[in-house]
């Protein structure tokens, strides 16, 4: 492979990596800073809450 063209995907293949490590970072902070909440409320428990 020419070794500019290699150049170049090596370099779209981090940027992929560092948008997903980016994304990856938002998303665990945001389930830190959010109270932990049970995913499957009873119909009554949703009642009561709204």
């Amino acid at each position: 492979m020419n070794a500019e063209l290699e150049y170049s995907v090596m370099q779209y293949h981090a940027a992929e990596l560092r948008q997903a490590a980016a994304e990856q970072r938002r998303v665990r902070e945001a389930s830190k800073a959010r109270p932990a909440e049970r995913r499957h409320r009873s119909v009554f428990a949703r009642f009561l809450v709204s």
